[in-house]
């Protein structure tokens, strides 16, 4: 069992930066991948990127790469979606997921274990 809780959501102006934090309890964190989600309204859930449970490997939406970065600290049980170079069209509800595998996958229906979300807005 794995348990999530985001932080680090806001509103921050276009161009500018956040850093999301994912702070998980249980002990499978550190053999699971992880992956972050976001959820703009009135459109479905999309594929942000993920990361292997050793954080070795990253994965990454086509429209994410370049300007967002996952990295994780097995230590701290904590994973981390890092956003440069914000747009308005970025501001959605992001959400954590863990995955029983330790691969970088995509599939929102393969993570079985999600946060509650927080909020990023992005003004123009």
């Amino acid at each position: 069992q794995v348990q999530l809780v985001e932080s680090g959501g806001g509103l921050v102006q276009a161009g500018g930066s956040l850093r999301l934090s994912c702070a998980a309890s249980g002990r499978a964190f550190s053999t699971s991948a992880m992956g972050w989600f976001r959820q703009a309204p009135g459109k479905e859930r999309e594929f942000v990127g993920s990361i292997s449970w050793s954080g070795g490997s990253t994965y990454y939406a086509d429209s994410m790469k370049g300007r967002f970065t996952i990295s994780r600290d097995n230590a701290k049980n904590t994973v981390y979606l890092q956003m440069n170079n914000l747009e308005p069209e970025d501001t959605a509800v992001y959400y954590c997921a863990a995955a029983r595998v330790r691969t970088t996958i995509s599939a929102d229906s393969l993570y079985n274990y999600w946060g509650q979300g927080t909020q990023v807005t992005v003004s123009s």
